[in-house]
């Protein structure tokens, strides 16, 4: 059995306006979401992010936006070919609360790939997901 879920939730002690604006624009994705963004905020709008040090792009497809409660998008599953391949679906979901935000991060679709490649992703994604955080993280507090 493939896991096809990622979850993780961080309280982060910003404003929803600010942990929203990180997410959601290209300023803020390229401060801690790889090393270069692009993003057309709407749904159906495109997003672009590059990890230069990975040497790896994606480009996903914004599903939902709802300011500042809501943002998804999907992209393809890493080591399948681009046209055509199964994509997961990453949500994010903000809450105010009074410590500051509690942002809940998922990612699910995994089990849609074959065992193989689906382990792979999953395992890569969950640890890629952990890191991204961190520096989300990094980026708030430094910002402030």
């Amino acid at each position: 059995m493939v896991a096809d879920v990622i979850e993780r939730v961080v309280v982060l002690p910003h404003p929803v306006e600010r942990v929203w604006a990180a997410l959601t624009t290209a300023e803020g994705l390229s401060r801690w979401f790889g090393s270069k963004a692009e993003i057309d905020l709407r749904p159906g709008g495109r997003a672009f992010f590059r990890w230069d040090d990975l040497e790896i792009e994606s480009v996903a497809t914004i599903v939902v936006v709802d300011p500042p409660r809501r943002f998804s998008f999907r992209w393809g599953i890493e080591g399948l070919p681009k046209e055509d391949a199964p994509q997961t679906l990453v949500d994010f979901t903000l809450e105010r609360t009074p410590e500051g935000t509690r942002l809940r991060l998922v990612e699910s679709g995994f089990a849609q790939a074959a065992i193989d490649v689906a382990r792979s992703a999953h395992r890569a994604n969950s640890q890629g997901w952990d890191a991204e955080l961190d520096d989300l993280e990094t980026y708030l507090d430094a910002a402030a």
